[in-house]
């Protein structure tokens, strides 16, 4: 059976998908993830423990990790790896999703979800205006940094891990690579 090409999928298809696997709607077009590998698993778990602790310590909102949707628009629904919400920002935040744009989004790589991550969820956290968005590598073990500015993201660092940096919406957290890729 072939699905007609201007088929577009919404949130109300997406909440009849079955649960035991990962979807996510960009521009209505549906698509699986698997899970995440070993190395994708540890980067995120290090990243949401230093982010959540100085989130949680500084009273400064809340970190959320995968699989939680985010829902942007009916057919525009993902499940970014971290997201922040910055505690002027948590009426987005409901009991089943966050509608609206997080403030930081945080997705790491994986070899099923790269392509997606870096080009289609790229233009879709820029379109909605998510001010800080990092991308993780952890093959070359890497962060890319991007910052929304003047309704572009521009990139502000790529950092290894031998390296520090602080994320511009949280500017008294120093985040140290090797904590990240450990």
């Amino acid at each position: 059976m072939l699905i007609p090409e201007n088929l577009k999928f919404t949130y109300e298809d997406y909440l009849l998908l079955p649960e035991d696997k990962r979807y996510e709607i960009i521009g209505g077009d549906i698509f699986m993830t698997p899970s995440p590998k070993r190395a994708h698993q540890k980067v995120s778990r290090n990243l949401t423990t230093i982010l959540w602790s100085y989130v949680k310590d500084h009273a400064l909102g809340e970190v959320y990790e995968a699989p939680f949707d985010v829902l942007f628009g009916q057919n525009d629904v993902v499940q970014p790896d971290i997201m922040f919400v910055a505690r002027n920002n948590l009426s987005i935040i409901g009991e089943n999703n966050i509608q609206g744009a997080p403030d930081l989004i945080i997705e790491i790589l994986s070899p099923s979800s790269a392509e997606r991550d870096l080009f289609l969820k790229k233009k879709l956290y820029a379109r909605h205006a998510v001010k800080e968005y990092w991308i993780v590598d952890p093959g070359a073990r890497t962060v890319t940094v991007n910052l929304w500015q003047k309704n572009e993201y521009i990139q502000t660092g790529v950092y290894g891990e031998e390296d520090t940096w602080r994320p511009h919406l949280l500017p008294g957290l120093i985040i140290e690579g090797k904590e990240v890729f450990a």
